[in-house]
């Protein structure tokens, strides 16, 4: 279930409060972690790969 403006809004606030707590050079790393650890739970290998997809093509879009 895609979650509510609100809970995408309090997703984006801790994802960034993480990366700026970690160092910079860990940051791509803690986002991998975090991709790896999201597409297990969502447990839907074909999805996870057009998700892949629709970010790497919606890079330039805010």
């Amino acid at each position: 279930m895609p979650l509510d403006f609100s809970d995408l809004e309090t997703f984006y606030e801790e994802l960034a409060i993480a990366l700026d707590a970690v160092a910079e050079n860990d940051r791509e790393l803690l986002l991998s972690k975090l991709s790896l650890l999201m597409a297990r739970e969502l447990g839907d290998g074909a999805r996870t790969i057009e998700l892949i997809s629709s970010a790497r093509n919606n890079l330039d879009q805010e």
